[in-house]
């Protein structure tokens, strides 16, 4: 069962947005999309700043609607918001203590995707280096501590966990040695993620119940995007141009992780709106055509917006 209520207003909704997309962008399969979306009508649980417990937040109903929401699809850079609870687990836990370059690396995982800060945090948080392919004993070792993430993952019992894989860093060029070794010959270990998994994990950071609330705060403060079109202009690198909040209003408020590869265009978002109510948006799009399609995610936050605004 997901963790949202399915709603029957909002599953109408969700299948005409996706029959507008389909639509206008008619080359895009039916398995080239999938999306998660929660509306939060009131009471808001979420940006609280932590006023609920764990139990309470858990205990609100939340209406939802997913497409394809439990397939597995390679994450791209959205996996890094996994890494970021994680980092904030083992530093709460005393597991890994702060510092400056731990700090440095997650804030540029996060505010700029760098694929080599990711390195860092993954090497922390497992206790793990790259290097030259490693013989047998050693690399099982190896191997076992580099799933440690999925095993704090399984540890929270959330079914949305129990399929998705997040061991191996980001990377520009690829993996080489014992990392290419650990990816498999079929590349069968890649880092794989549901949007319904993404939006729990996002619903979570919203909701001051990651970790801690002053933990969950530090993670929304990495995801907070500028809307502000001199901002992105000069940040051709933004997580916001071809993406979720290309398609929100100037007065929307956007907290996002963007994922982006030569097959895969991914957002995940939680979106705040003066005259509708807020909602998550998890939208994953694969196929070499539509990752380099900068039309797509924009037109589907539009729909998002129009067909919800009636509900505030």
């Amino acid at each position: 069962m997901p963790f949202f209520n399915r709603d029957a207003d909002l599953a109408a909704l969700g299948d005409r947005i996706l029959h507008n997309t389909w639509q206008t962008f008619p080359t895009l399969a039916q398995n080239q999309i999938a999306l998660t979306l929660l509306v939060y009508t009131p009471p808001v649980p979420v940006n609280t700043g932590g006023a609920l417990s764990p139990e309470e937040f858990w205990r609100q109903p939340i209406r939802g609607f997913s497409y394809r929401g439990v397939e597995r699809i390679y994450p791209a850079s959205v996996v890094k918001l996994f890494y970021l609870m994680a980092m904030h687990e083992w530093l709460e836990t005393g597991m890994i203590a702060s510092s400056p370059e731990l700090e440095r690396a997650a804030r540029d995982m996060i505010v700029e995707s760098s694929n080599d800060a990711t390195g860092l945090v993954v090497d922390v948080l497992s206790g793990t280096t790259s290097g030259p392919e490693l013989p047998a004993g050693p690399f099982e070792t190896w191997q076992q501590q580099r799933n440690i993430v999925n095993r704090y993952l399984r540890s929270l019992q959330w079914d949305e966990f129990a399929t998705i894989n997040v061991n191996q860093k980001t990377w520009c060029d690829g993996p080489y040695g014992r990392e290419r070794a650990f990816l498999g010959e079929a590349m069968d270990n890649r880092n794989m993620l549901t949007t319904d998994a993404v939006a729990r994990l996002l619903h979570s950071i919203m909701g001051g119940v990651a970790v801690t609330p002053g933990r969950s705060h530090a993670m929304m403060s990495l995801m907070r995007r500028s809307l502000d079109a001199t901002e992105l202009a000069a940040d051709p690198e933004n997580q916001v141009t071809g993406f979720l909040g290309a398609g929100l209003p100037p007065s929307a408020t956007l907290w996002s992780k963007a994922g982006l590869t030569s097959r895969v265009r991914h957002d995940a978002a939680y979106i705040e709106l003066p005259d509708a109510p807020p909602f998550l948006l998890v939208a994953f799009t694969e196929g070499k055509e539509h990752s380099q399609n900068e039309q797509l995610l924009p037109f589907v936050a539009q729909q998002v917006v129009r067909a919800i605004a009636p509900l505030s």
